[in-house]
């Protein structure tokens, strides 16, 4: 094994520290003194120089416009060249002030007439002054929900977009004109609001049919007759119903160039019209399905609010996915579930009135 024993120290250096044997063996500490420090420090490369600080502005005293201006090479009599402005009244530029006009309300001026209660019955619709039943009470939940969103104000920057309700199922035979006439039916009985149903469909329009409408002599005109002449008003084009508060806009004759039109610049001014000037004016569109027919995705557009109809045990999953997506330029989507005949808290509505759904 290694022997282990005490390094021997020199004569005079037994008992001493450590530290006092390092002081005489390197002369003493005395002529060590730390390296100096530069004032100012290179900027490391990874990081910004530092701004300045500004500096407290210092308070400078009120001149007249009359006091002159002293300095070498200044005249005394030189007036100072920064005239006095006066602070603005604002009292005074509220006076002055003119607030835009408000646009110019259109009216619907045709004559009214009379929809068919009877046909409303057998078509298993709303009937205006009928009792209250299970389908009325449900159209009053949705039609809040939309008179809600409308009444707070603009969608998209768009006027009256919150407005205009489009209507849509992504494929035929969900009931989506079933849902847009009781919509506008039941919007119809709002005491402080009207309703405009446009029939939007152009390939099938059965609106005027279902309400047991006359188109008059000929082919009325519609939308699509607004869309297509620029000098026919779509005003002009609405029918007037005996039911207050509720009008009525044909598909109109239909063209070769539908979804032409449509895309046009003239639709956004037409689809304005129907709400100039009445924000308690709602629009119902009942418009083609959205995977049958392209007028849905360009309606979409010129719409704040979207109700798409889904049947119960039949709409599937992959055609609703689609749907929403044709329909994504509007800002609010809302979904109906249609034919449903199971509700899993119970509720049946139109027994506490006494009349059975």
């Amino acid at each position: 094994m290694t022997e282990q024993s005490k390094i021997p120290l020199p004569e005079g250096e037994k008992g001493k520290s450590l530290f006092e044997r390092a002081e005489g063996t390197f002369g003493g500490f005395e002529g060590l003194k730390p390296a100096p420090v530069p004032a100012d420090l290179a900027q490391p490369a990874n990081r910004r120089p530092k701004k300045p600080e500004a500096k407290a502005a210092e308070p400078v005293q009120p001149q007249s416009p009359s006091r002159l201006r002293e300095g070498p090479g200044v005249s005394q009599s030189e007036p100072s060249a920064t005239p006095h402005t006066p602070a603005p009244d604002p009292s005074r530029e509220r006076e002055g002030s003119v607030s835009a006009p408000a646009p110019e309300r259109i009216e619907f001026t045709a004559e009214p007439q009379r929809i068919d209660r009877a046909r409303l019955k057998d078509q298993a619709l709303i009937v205006p002054g009928g009792p209250v039943t299970a389908l009325v009470e449900e159209f009053r939940i949705v039609k809040r929900q939309l008179l809600l969103a409308a009444r707070e104000g603009l969608i998209g920057g768009v006027p009256g977009a919150a407005q205009r309700v489009l209507v849509c199922s992504p494929l035929p035979g969900e009931g989506k004109t079933f849902c847009a006439t009781n919509l506008a039916l039941s919007i119809a009985g709002e005491k402080d609001s009207e309703v405009l149903l446009v029939d939007a469909d152009f390939a099938k329009p059965s609106v005027l049919a279902l309400l047991g409408l006359s188109s008059g002599k000929g082919k009325s005109r519609g939308l699509m007759d607004a869309l297509a002449n620029p000098e026919i008003r779509v005003e002009d084009c609405v029918l007037a119903t005996d039911v207050p508060g509720l009008y009525v806009l044909p598909a109109g004759n239909r063209t070769d160039s539908d979804s032409e039109y449509l895309t046009s610049s003239r639709t956004a001014e037409v689809l304005e019209r129907l709400t100039l000037g009445a924000p308690n004016r709602m629009v119902i569109f009942d418009s083609p399905p959205a995977l049958a027919a392209s007028p849905a995705a360009e309606l979409a557009k010129y719409c704040g609010q979207a109700l798409v109809i889904c049947r119960a045990d039949q709409t599937g999953q992959s055609a609703l996915e689609d749907a929403l997506s044709l329909l994504s330029a509007c800002p609010d989507i809302k979904l109906l579930l249609n034919s449903a005949n199971f509700s899993p808290s119970g509720r049946r509505f139109g027994d506490y009135y006494g009349y059975g759904g």
